[in-house]
């Protein structure tokens, strides 16, 4: 790997030369911007306002523009004097646990590797002093015209380093949580802890990016001859609002859990409590509560026999199922009194 810093870590005493090397690439695609009309390339050139043409690189420099607009010519001279302890050493200022850097501050990452065979030894036992004290370096550090702050921590047999943003860089969260005062339920909190264990843990070389390798199968099938896309594979998700939290959560466990177990075809669905929109409008309310009684008391009164029901049924004998729903005769009482005693005979 190219190096792109070359420096020393100043531990106390002890200097290490070492080289620095980006531990992260960008594989995202990258486009052209063209002219829609005829395919053709935009480019951006670097005018003179002045002279109203283009300039090479060799005669562009720096400069610092003031609020009135005027321009202070900065040189790389003017820079490289400035007295910067930093300017080509790692200076470590503390070691710090790990837990105490907020990863808000996380920046770029780099390996440093030991430059030269003199500094394999100071630099294995800075490593080892790392590995074995389990905490980190904080340091500061000079790159590309500016002062950093940086993490160094083991990573496997290798020193890494981890720019750090400074502490006044890290903009409060003023305005972001919710306004608004909101109760969790334990219940609630069950289910999402159901759901965190049913998710389990991931492998992380498992996981990719999705979004570009579809990217890069439009580009391969438009090179082709812009012949038919390929078609997308990912599952339709429910859209909508939430309207109940605990369905939402259940439903989220339930596809967690077939999913695990092969079956993730299924998608949770959410269904919407009609209940509480009624409860919402008084009329609504009272609809529901009337309905709810009427068919309560109209359970209980098919539920209870009637002595006349009693009568007819054990005085004669049933025919079908029809004959029993049927309503009691409208007979004299003096004619229902002797089947009252044939009840008690036959009972007897």
């Amino acid at each position: 790997m190219r190096s792109i810093w070359n420096g020393a870590i100043s531990f106390g005493l002890v200097s290490i030369p070492i080289k620095l090397v980006n531990a992260t690439e960008n594989h995202s695609v990258s486009f052209r911007q063209i002219h829609t009309a005829d395919g053709g390339r935009i480019r951006y050139r670097k005018v003179c306002e002045l002279e109203e043409k283009e300039i090479p690189a060799a005669e562009i420099g720096k400069a610092y523009e003031e609020a009135d607009g005027s321009m202070i010519p900065i040189t790389d001279e003017d820079l490289a004097a400035l007295p910067l302890p930093t300017a080509k050493t790692i200076e470590i200022v503390a070691f710090v646990p790990a837990s105490s850097i907020d990863p808000l501050q996380m920046d770029a990452a780099y390996y440093l590797s030991a430059n030269g065979v003199p500094a394999a030894k100071p630099y294995t036992l800075l490593r080892e002093a790392l590995k074995r004290s389990e905490k980190v370096a904080l340091a500061k550090f000079a790159l590309r015209g500016r002062e950093r702050l940086g993490m160094l921590r083991v990573v496997d047999d290798v020193i890494a380093m981890h720019g750090l943003l400074w502490p006044d860089e890290i903009r409060t969260p003023e305005g972001v949580a919710p306004e608004s005062e909101v109760t969790v339920r334990d219940a609630e909190l069950d289910l999402a802890d159901a759901l965190m264990d049913t998710l389990g843990e991931v492998d992380m070389e498992s996981l990719h990016d999705d979004y570009r390798e579809a990217v890069e199968s439009m580009i391969a099938a438009k090179a082709e001859g812009g012949g038919a896309l390929p078609e997308t594979a990912g599952a339709e998700r429910p859209g909508g609002k939430v309207i109940d939290l605990m369905a939402a959560l259940e439903g989220s466990v339930r596809a967690a859990k077939e999913a695990r177990g092969g079956d993730g075809d299924r998608v949770a669905e959410v269904t919407p409590i009609k209940t509480r929109k009624k409860a919402a409008s008084g009329t609504g309310a009272g609809t529901a509560r009337k309905s709810t009684s009427k068919q309560s008391s109209t359970k209980r009164s098919a539920a209870k026999p009637t002595a006349k029901s009693t009568v007819k049924s054990t005085s004669k004998s049933p025919k079908s199922p029809t004959d029993t729903a049927k309503p009691p005769s409208k007979k004299p009482p003096a004619k229902k009194t002797p089947a009252k005693k044939s009840t008690s005979k036959h009972a007897s």
